[in-house]
């Protein structure tokens, strides 16, 4: 039997979030158990970025509950994660889960492409700002594989499912989890499959799921991208993935063999301005 867990990325209890993923779990055939963890019940610190997780075997010297969310993440056969949109971003809780994540690369051959879905929920349609965007990297960084993630729509709780389309769209959600990833239905980058680009200059855009650049043209009416693989790639394959995490474990390194410089640049700031306390 499978194991399903439900990350919920919102306060609400039996809100839209918590009912998404419920009905995703509904719709799927295999047999399997759904468990759920709903992010605000745990006490998740925000990352001092000390990279000691880096060096000790993913465990990081935080005393809170990070380690429990890992273990259930890495001991689960996919992923269910939903998050509400709070200002046209998705609820902070899942980005101050993620700023943990250099804790997830001792657990990489355990986390790569796991499946997974993502869905987003905003209350006025077309006012979902980055949320998309925000799941979709969520999934990437913790290297899952990203079967499919959309945006739904519905404010009170439990109106998501007064319209029957949200229904149809945990269905294919559920479908996808454990089937093939869903093909892009608009134009997107050929490397991550993102749909989200900044345009910089001279016809040069950048992705922002993936972070790579490259340039657009205009072939039979539709938008088409030419992207560029860097050489410093996150989540593109396994073995970059594990490239990256060899360039953080240098860090200490590096920091030593520069540590006197890098002193002469920060000392001089020290005394400027006046600090605010709680």
């Amino acid at each position: 039997m499978k194991k399903i867990l439900g990350i919920i990325g919102s306060p609400r209890k039996l809100g839209n979030c918590e009912i998404m993923v419920k009905e995703i779990s509904r719709q799927i055939s295999i047999p399997h158990e759904l468990q759920l963890l709903r992010l605000q019940d745990f006490n998740i610190l925000p990352c001092r970025g000390c990279y000691q997780c880096l060096f000790k075997d993913g465990q990081c010297v935080l005393d809170d509950d990070l380690n429990t969310i890992t273990k259930a993440v890495v001991d689960a056969d996919a992923l269910i994660v939903a998050a509400p949109t709070y200002f046209l971003g998705i609820n902070s809780c899942i980005k101050r889960f993620l700023d943990r994540g250099l804790s997830f690369y001792a657990h990489a051959e355990k986390l790569w492409r796991k499946p997974a879905v993502g869905v987003v929920i905003a209350g006025i349609e077309g006012k979902e700002g980055y949320s998309l965007l925000c799941i979709q990297s969520f999934l990437k960084l913790i290297l899952a594989d990203d079967k499919q993630s959309r945006v739904v729509y519905g404010a009170l709780p439990g109106e998501v499912f007064i319209n029957d389309d949200n229904k149809k769209a945990a269905a294919e959600l559920a479908l996808a989890l454990f089937g093939p990833s869903a093909e892009k239905k608009g134009p997107c980058c050929p490397l991550c499959g993102g749909d989200t680009f900044r345009f910089i200059e001279n016809n040069r855009l950048r992705c922002m799921l993936c972070s790579n650049t490259g340039s657009m043209t205009i072939q039979k009416g539709a938008p088409i991208f030419e992207i560029n693989k860097s050489e410093h790639e996150l989540f593109h394959s396994k073995e970059e993935a594990l490239k990256h995490r060899d360039w953080l474990l240098g860090m200490k390194e590096r920091f030593v063999k520069q540590k006197k410089a890098l002193k002469e640049i920060t000392v001089p700031y020290i005394k400027q301005g006046v600090w605010m306390k709680p």
